[in-house]
């Protein structure tokens, strides 16, 4: 699904440390800490040495015993006793600590500490870095004191990004943008399309007409709703919401002919109308609306709006439009939330997958069982995990982290299960298991041994979700070793069928609709299950089960039933629907035969290039598996945009730009990837004798999906920045009919024929759609792009990924601000040359330097 079938094994090295006294005369604040990667493929192997540096400041020495240093980090520490006399142990999941050895000194004041790591795999931008530093003294176990005066350091060295020999992909410079984006084309804003995503017709129309106060929304009595959502957006707009009567402006009217979702909008200096069938079509077309006027109109309440005349007919390419947030690794407000529904109805996405819990959290109130966010909603450092879970990415010692802490009420969910429906857009539950449990594990044991200890034990037993008595060893792909469900027990069947029974009840409360639930079915490992005597117990009962891997059939149609009891469906990851098998004597997975005839519906997500399941989407398609094909080549939002030590998130799946998204076609998807998940260029056979999407199969392919997993996601604005702009770009590949490019059979045409596509659209995202998001519902943190930037006959240009922002620059080595100078053209100064780009609020993006000392010179790195 996301990072975590990068396994990263580490092991720590070296520590030194210095003579220290006692606690009470130390401040944990004055402790400066850096960390850095040393080098990547060290010692000629597929791992990277990094390096702690604590710095003593104050005027008292770090103690050499009776403290233990905590941290997060996502590569694997080897436990051990160091060459420095350090004990390094590892917690559970990404948590470890350090303590000092019997023969381990402390830190003198001005003196200082150097640890090194040696992980698996390599590092290459900042959130490769551990995180979550605190430290705890033996004498008061239960409390953290974090250490805030943390840093990162870049890496600027060949040694230090690239990952190992063979990497041809340094980290990305201004000239290498440049490069990238000198075929984009700067198209007037008056030749660009109104509406967005693209509609399937659309002609423009002569004269306009003018919004105001007067204008007279008329509805036809089914879409009342929609009317009042209008006259809402309206008044947002105009300051004062417009009358739903009889009179002249914007009709909404029924047309029975039209498919669903379809629509048409008429603009003239008359009026307004907008036809559809229902009302998700009749939405549709206000969003259109919405389109066509003026990107600024958002900037401020207006007087009048002058909307262009225009005739669209339109409707979907895909029914199922969708988009994943997990909130469980992170969470997100409900503020976050709302935030995401609006944007995503403004462009027409009408899913969302709400990945509500994980091993690191629970997110929903169940009320009836209010350890699952009493406990599970929650991070903390603490003896033991009865009130809260163990601190996660980063997540601190402390109740305090927003990250960390957090659910939605009851209330809260259906506020945004209201929300949502008022937009057409559906949610869709996401209850992880059979693994990536154990926040639901953890808390149902803090339940049992509540009521334990009131005597209870019946009650105490009835949701207990593990077998007390199983002896299995496993570690998951994140290093947990008891975040697996016992799925033999009928524990956890009732559990279940109460969580499924009390979130139903929140969606009828909320008068939202509910088919799916999702119920994950991703990495599970090897080894559990295996010394469980309640598993052992089934077994003797059941002749189906003859070994652990049937406990997965056998799972997935016992809640396949339980969910069909309650007039529901299954939802889950691509896992759910494969068998495991032996082919030539070696495991191999197959799409399984028995469910694919149940209506299961599944994200496929790995399309990994190069990674050898390239075909799963379409194998599972031509099964007869409903799938939303969900790629992290493509539609990962959690991987960083670019290979460049300052841009957030992974790239184990490669780095997902805008065009990406943009250029994924589904139905063949072969046809247009460019790269590998090390941004290699693909090998020409790479495809040779993998399945093919069958014309039975493509009825299958229901939609597409775009995700974004919050291991590096903390925050609002990190979290729009890592979703927008893609989102865009996802919108357009989900609504617009497929492009005449991806079925062009004339190679080189074809590319001739994206590259005007993509100019078109990067057009229209800097001159329209990121205009409209610098005021829309209050502004949205979209990624700004840094400009590319090379040296050509003495003379340093700059280019736009998106033209129409705007490129400001300085020639005596400071950073641009709003008032410094606009590039129009070759900079022909010397010396250092520094860009930013702009938008039309003052945003920025980060600096772009250049050092122009002669003709030849080539571009500095991208900062």
């Amino acid at each position: 699904m996301n990072f975590r079938r990068l396994t990263l094994v580490c092991s720590l090295l070296v520590v030194i440390v210095a003579p220290g006294f006692a606690q009470a005369t130390f401040e944990t604040s004055r402790l400066k800490v850096s960390w850095e990667v040393v080098e990547n493929h060290y010692k000629g192997k597929d791992q990277f040495l990094s390096v702690f540096k604590i710095v003593n400041t104050g005027k008292t020495a770090l103690p050499a015993q009776g403290w233990q240093l905590y941290f997060n980090f996502v590569r694997f520490i080897t436990p051990g006793v160091t060459a420095g006399n350090v004990s390094a142990s590892h917690i559970n999941g990404d948590l470890y600590k350090l303590t000092p050895t019997a023969a381990s000194k402390g830190i003198a004041p001005g003196d200082s500490l150097r640890i090194e790591l040696v992980a698996d795999a390599w590092a290459v931008n900042f959130t490769d870095a551990p995180d979550g530093l605190y430290l705890v003294w033996d004498n008061d176990p239960a409390k953290g004191y974090p250490l805030k005066n943390y840093s990162i350091l870049p890496s600027t060295q060949p040694k230090q990004y690239l990952r190992f020999p063979g990497d041809k992909s340094p980290l990305l410079t201004a000239a290498d943008i440049y490069k990238q984006n000198k075929n984009i084309p700067d198209i007037a804003a008056s030749k660009l399309p109104l509406v967005f995503p693209t509609a399937q017709e659309e002609v423009a129309g002569t004269g306009a007409y003018i919004l105001d106060i007067n204008t007279h929304i008329n509805a036809a009595p089914a879409f009342s709703n929609e009317a009042a959502y209008l006259s809402s957006e309206l008044g947002n707009i105009l300051g004062k919401k417009p009358a739903i009567v009889g009179g002249t402006g914007i009709d909404l009217q029924r047309d029975s002919s039209f498919a669903a979702e379809a629509y048409s909008l008429d603009v003239t200096a008359a009026g307004v109308v907008i036809k559809a069938a229902d009302g998700a079509g009749i939405f549709n077309g206000i969003q259109s609306l919405k389109m066509v006027m003026p990107p600024a109109t958002w900037a401020g309440v207006q007087k009048s709006v002058t909307i262009p005349a225009v005739s669209v007919k339109d409707g979907p390419r895909y029914g199922y439009r969708a988009f994943m947030l997990d909130v469980a690794r992170n969470f997100h407000s409900k503020n976050d939330i709302l935030r995401l529904l609006e944007v995503m109805s403004l462009y027409k996405l009408n899913v969302l997958h709400f990945h509500l819990t994980d091993d690191e959290g629970w997110r929903l109130e169940i009320p009836s069982l209010p350890e699952l966010t009493a406990v599970g909603g929650h991070r903390a450092h603490g003896v033991d995990e009865t009130a809260a879970l163990q601190p996660a990415y980063g997540s601190g010692p402390d109740l305090v982290d927003s990250a960390g802490n957090g659910f939605y009420s009851r209330k809260d969910f259906i506020e945004i299960l209201q929300y949502a429906t008022i937009r057409h857009i559906r949610v869709i539950p996401e209850i992880e298991t059979p693994g990536h449990a154990r926040a639901a594990i953890k808390s149902m044991d803090a339940r049992y041994a509540r009521l334990m200890k009131e005597g209870k034990r019946e009650e105490a037993e009835t949701y207990l979700l593990r077998d007390l008595e199983d002896k299995s060893e496993y570690h998951s792909v994140q290093n947990w070793n008891d975040n697996v469900i016992n799925v033999a027990s009928p524990a956890v069947y009732r559990f279940l069928d109460k969580v499924v029974e009390e979130v139903q009840a929140m969606y009828k409360d909320a008068g939202a609709p509910l088919e799916y639930v999702h119920m994950g079915g991703d990495e599970v490992p090897g080894g559990v299950w295996e010394k469980s005597p309640v598993v052992k117990t089934l077994m003797a009962k059941d002749s189906r089960i003859k070994n652990t891997n049937d406990l997965w059939y056998y799972y997935y149609g016992k809640v396949y039933s339980l969910l069909n009891a309650r007039g529901l469906k299954l939802y889950g990851w691509e896992e759910m629907g494969m068998r495991k098998t032996i082919l030539d004597g070696q495991p191999h997975n197959i799409p399984n035969p028995d469910f694919s005839n149940g209506g299961f519906m599944l994200d496929v997500w790995n399309n990994t290039m190069g990674g050898g399941a390239e075909d799963l989407a379409y194998r599972l398609a031509n099964a007869n598996y409903k799938v939303v094909f969900s790629g992290v080549s493509n539609l990962y939002f959690d991987m960083a945009y670019q290979k460049v030590f300052d841009e957030p998130g992974f790239y184990w799946g490669g780095f997902v730009d805008i065009d990406k998204p943009f250029y994924l076609i589904p139905e063949d998807y072969y046809k247009n990837s460019k790269v590998d998940a090390l941004d290699n260029p693909l090998r020409p056979d790479l495809f040779v004798g993998k399945d093919r999407l069958t014309s039975y199969g493509a009825d299958n392919i229901i939609g597409i999906q775009g995700l974004l997993w919050s291991e590096t996601v903390k925050n609002s604005g990190r979290m729009e920045y890592m979703l927008l702009p893609k989102l865009l770009a996802l919108a357009e590949r989900a609504w617009a009919k497929n492009p005449a490019w991806a079925t062009e059979k004339d190679n080189a045409k074809s590319e001739e024929m994206y590259q005007k596509a993509w100019g078109a659209f990067a057009n229209v995202l800097g001159k329209r759609e990121m205009v409209r998001l610098d005021h829309y519902n209050g502004g949205y943190n979209y990624r700004i792009p840094t400009a590319g930037a090379a040296i050509i006959n003495g003379a340093v240009v700059a280019n736009l990924q998106v033209p129409g922002l705007v490129i400001r620059y300085t020639t005596n080595g400071k950073e641009p601000d709003v008032k410094s100078k606009v590039y129009t053209g070759p900079v022909k100064e010397k010396g250092i040359i520094t860009f930013k780009v702009f938008d039309t609020r003052g945003r920025s993006s980060r600096v772009t330097s250049v050092v122009n000392k002669s003709a030849d010179m080539k571009a500095g790195a991208l900062q």
